[in-house]
């Protein structure tokens, strides 16, 4: 009996060890799945190349806070935010840096899009035109060479909103693209006024721009001049994604808030336009001013206000430019700026 009762005991034994030997590897595996971040490829399409007033993009770059977050970063550069949305409508990118104008013109063709994070909540456009011109007022305008950006730019669909307030429509102008640094033409005679934003004059008075006349579109319409915009199916399907994006993001926005000259060096190595870093402090301050606006400062950075961008589609149908409603309240949405920290 004893005897029996050893083998019973070597057996348990065994078959311990054995149970042991297998799953050893499987906690192993376990353990190493828990511990590694996926990482995960977010493109971000701009209306722009790699500009100054972007720097925060850059700083987050640089200290590592995409790859922190699981994010394999890349940016798309564009001429205009009409260039951003089709990247994404075509699939070449997760996510737009695109004024609103292109968002609705988009929205109006089909395309089923979700608005989900408000980059600069006040209209930065305005139309600049020398002291000396003659041209006082918005129906002044009429008749004269304007310049825009491109005609995929918030700079011609801002013009359009300016001219609406007068009567006018871009058929009462001659509409000239000239690029982003447009304001070349205007100080060369070759255009009468140009459509631009606060940067961009800010750049033309420290090269010699001299006195101006100047009409500020959000004095018409306070449109956000930006925001991040996804397809609806990257929004149903790389929510968890676009979340850690939009954090590194905002956390970014803040810190460049609080260090605008540190910024101003990262963009040295990766701006077009960074190699004066003096000139990059002033831009990025610019734009830090234009990146929080009353309503954010309560209810934190990227903040969708819903009754102004009902505001904004009504008045793009009253002028025009949209033939009927496009949805933008189904568009808009805060649900990933709550979950940000």
């Amino acid at each position: 009996m004893n005897r029996l009762m050893t083998v019973l005991f070597i057996s348990l034994i065994l078959l311990a060890g054995c149970g042991n030997n297998q799953s050893t590897p499987a906690n192993e595996n376990e353990s190493k799945t828990e511990n590694q971040t996926e990482v995960v490829q977010m493109k971000m399409a701009s209306w722009s190349k790699q500009i100054a007033e972007q720097s925060n993009l850059y700083v987050a770059e640089d200290k590592g806070w995409f790859e922190e977050a699981g994010i394999a970063f890349e940016y798309i550069p564009g001429a205009g935010g009409g260039d951003a949305v089709k990247n994404i409508v075509a699939g070449n990118a997760d996510i737009a840096f695109a004024n609103v104008e292109a968002v609705l013109l988009a929205a109006e063709k089909g395309e089923k899009l979700k608005i989900i994070y408000n980059i600069y909540p006040d209209n930065v456009f305005n139309v600049v035109s020398l002291k000396d011109s003659g041209i006082e007022t918005v129906e002044d305008l009429k008749g004269k060479d304007i310049g825009v950006y491109s005609f995929t730019s918030g700079t011609y669909q801002n013009l359009q909103v300016l001219l609406s307030s007068a009567g006018l429509t871009d058929e009462d102008v001659n509409v000239i693209e000239t690029g982003v640094l447009n304001f070349g033409p205007l100080m060369n005679n070759q255009v009468a006024a140009t459509a631009a934003t606060d940067t961009g004059l800010y750049d033309a008075q420290q090269k010699g721009l001299g006195e101006v006349n100047l009409f500020e579109v959000k004095d018409v319409l306070n449109t956000p001049s930006d925001v991040f915009v996804v397809t609806e199916e990257t929004f149903n399907e790389k929510k968890e994604a676009l979340v850690k994006f939009l954090q590194v993001y905002r956390d970014s926005v803040k810190y460049v808030m609080e260090n605008p000259e540190e910024a101003a060096k990262v963009a040295v190595d990766t701006a077009i336009d960074g190699q004066d870093e003096e000139r990059n402090v002033e831009i990025i301050k610019i734009r830090n001013a234009t990146s929080m606006n009353e309503e954010m400062k309560e209810k934190g950075l990227g903040w969708l206000n819903v009754d102004l961008l009902n505001e904004v589609e009504q008045t793009y149908i009253d002028m025009g430019l949209l033939q009927g409603p496009v949805g933008i309240e189904e568009m808009v949405t805060n649900e990933l700026v709550e979950e940000l920290n």
